[in-house]
């Protein structure tokens, strides 16, 4: 293929919103086979490598953030989809989770209380201005609930998003370390705090590398903190004045 055909190629794809979800597709693809040549590092989160290299691609071939999302809304779209899938392997281990309700509401309501409450006296400590705290209070949760927790509060939802990005490749990078010093062996332990603390991220390491007990208990933490946050986290803002 010459030059001038492969000009033409690129005119034509530049022009096509399908450029955007192939883009996606095939950085996904190569930041899976990075994170296997890392072994597995959740610092080399495939989920991480992709956005460096969408971000890469978008600024190299000029195109800005409204044309690429009117292509990738595909899988814009799945992502609901997807988190109501997490249901079926919860259904399998429904009583379990029976068995394991107040423990499970005990420590959803204390973790939430904990992440929130520490992030806020840690940024008031440093002295972080009223709406980067806004934005940093909802980091332990999935990045939709946290855009729009923080929008309704008074943070900046782009920061919030950011942030959760954060807290989920440090929570994968920490968590199996800890379950480790800990002793830790339970699956569904491991899952459920892995959700509650690093939400998508962790459900999905946790369906990678904990098994599906573990995974299903991440979706169950993930969705039940999403929700619980919403309602809790302006009280808890409240209270710290802000």
């Amino acid at each position: 293929m010459n030059l001038a055909a492969l000009d033409e190629l690129w005119v034509y794809l530049s022009g096509n919103p399908l450029l955007s979800l192939l883009a996606t597709l095939v950085a996904f693809t190569l930041a899976t086979r990075v994170n296997r040549l890392a072994k597995g590092s959740p610092f080399a989160h495939p989920v991480i490598v992709s956005i460096v290299l969408l971000i890469g691609f978008l600024l190299l071939a000029g195109i800005d953030y409204a044309t690429y999302f009117e292509g990738a809304q595909f899988i814009h779209f799945l992502l609901g989809p997807a988190t109501v899938a997490l249901a079926i392997p919860l259904f399998d281990h429904r009583e379990r989770v029976r068995r394991m309700l107040v423990p499970i509401v005990l420590a959803c309501l204390t973790g939430i209380v904990t992440a929130v409450s520490s992030t806020l006296a840690i940024g008031l400590l440093l002295g972080a201005r009223p709406e980067t705290l806004l934005s940093l209070a909802p980091r332990s949760v999935t990045s939709p609930i946290a855009m729009g927790i923080a929008e309704q509060i008074g943070g900046i939802p782009s920061l919030a998003a950011g942030l959760v990005l954060l807290t989920g490749s440090v929570g994968c990078a920490l968590g199996p370390w800890l379950f480790r010093r800990l002793g830790i062996e339970d699956p569904s332990v491991q899952g459920f705090t892995m959700g509650l603390a690093a939400h998508g991220f962790g459900t999905a390491q946790s369906f990678a590398s904990l098994g599906a007990m573990a995974g299903a208990f991440a979706g169950l933490a993930m969705g039940l903190t999403g929700m619980v946050t919403a309602f809790l986290l302006p009280l808890i803002v409240s209270l710290f004045g802000l």
